[in-house]
């Protein structure tokens, strides 16, 4: 090709390019990858998100009659499709009645199925009177990883089914429960969560849930780019049980332990939970497992301290209950103890919670 047939050609290219560059975009039909996917998780998963309001009886200060005063509002997201609702127990705690709005904007009814405080997850039941419900779908909390985008969706303020979007900041988090139990393995996002927004789902990309909303870390109480959620993975275990039991099924090891066991552990220099006494006839009893006593001068002596369950160290009292909530009553576990310093292992066999 001569010289002069290169400059055409080249000069062809660039109107071609000017051309192109100058004709409009259509605004409506153009999306990057990334808008494209955030409008498909919305259109697919908002269907499932609700508006949840409760509300205590009180009485009026005029006419001592008995009302019923709106306490707060929080999100929540259809589990299946017979109904079942799931929030966080925050949402609905001392509520005298609960609301649940859908997508369509009817209201109903909602009866609290289960709660678990130690979770922060509460599941509702309704009648939606023959409509269609669409179950979010689970995702699985193991696969996410630092950096990958997921999307809360709820009603923060009461605003209706409202989208944020951020990324997974860190994962392994641990937050306290209302009852004061740690909630562990917790996700931690930068996507926008407001008051309202707890108890809605945290999607990935695909639309997948992969958390329950629940909390932020704000000292004025609104969003600061902190926000936590409750991994799937557990979700996906407690709920069940609150379907099927109206409580998690936590078996029971047949000891009681020590009030306020962190000023003991303090006083006593020691790590592990402190046996107060065995329950009559339960396996520790009968395995010679032993609590506190006093000696002939009076002074209180240290049975057995327990250290590990199956091999893995507890540190206290919240490492023991969630170490038995891997387990079923029937299940047996080696409990390691100290006593007088010595190690001492007992086959124990776990009680069911209605034991107690």
């Amino acid at each position: 090709m001569s010289a002069l047939h290169r400059s055409l050609a080249v000069v062809a290219c660039l109107v071609l390019a000017v051309s192109a560059a100058a004709q409009p975009r259509d605004y409506a039909t153009f999306s990057t990858d990334d808008e494209a996917n955030n409008i498909e998780v919305f259109r697919l998963a908002s269907p499932s998100v609700v508006n949840i309001t409760n509300s205590r009886i009180v009485r009026s200060f005029y006419s001592l009659n008995p009302q019923a005063v709106p306490q707060g509002n929080g999100s929540g997201f259809i589990w299946s499709g017979d109904g079942y609702i799931v929030t966080n127990f925050h949402v609905i705690q001392q509520a005298d009645s609960v609301t649940v709005t859908l997508q369509d904007g009817s209201t109903h009814a909602a009866a609290v199925r289960g709660v678990d405080p130690d979770k922060d997850l509460a599941v509702l039941k309704i009648d939606a009177g023959g409509r269609e419900l669409k179950p979010v779908e689970p995702g699985d909390s193991a696969l996410l990883e630092v950096g990958r985008k997921v999307i809360a969706i709820g009603d923060p303020f009461g605003l209706d089914t409202t989208m944020t979007v951020g990324v997974v900041s860190a994962l392994g988090r641990e937050i306290d429960s209302l009852s004061g139990r740690k909630i562990r393995d917790v996700i931690q996002t930068d996507a926008a969560i407001n008051p309202g927004n707890s108890g809605g789902p945290l999607l990935n990309s695909l639309g997948q849930l992969v958390g329950v909303n629940t909390a932020i870390f704000s000292p004025s109480g609104a969003n600061s780019g902190i926000g936590f959620a409750i991994p799937v993975n557990t979700v996906k275990r407690v709920v069940p049980e609150l379907i099927e039991h109206g409580r998690v099924q936590t078996p029971f090891l047949g000891i009681t332990r020590m009030p306020q066991p962190g000023y003991y552990r303090r006083l006593w220099g020691i790590e592990g939970v402190i046996v107060l006494d065995v329950v009559e006839g339960a396996g520790p009893q009968r395995a010679g497992m032993r609590g506190l006593s006093r000696d002939r001068l009076g002074r209180i002596a240290l049975g057995d301290v327990i250290v590990a369950i199956n091999g893995e160290a507890i540190a206290n009292e919240d490492d023991l209950a969630s170490m038995l909530e891997r387990y079923r009553d029937g299940d047996t576990v080696t409990v390691t103890t100290l006593r007088d310093n010595r190690r001492t292992e007992y086959q124990i066999e776990l009680l069911a919670p209605a034991s107690r």
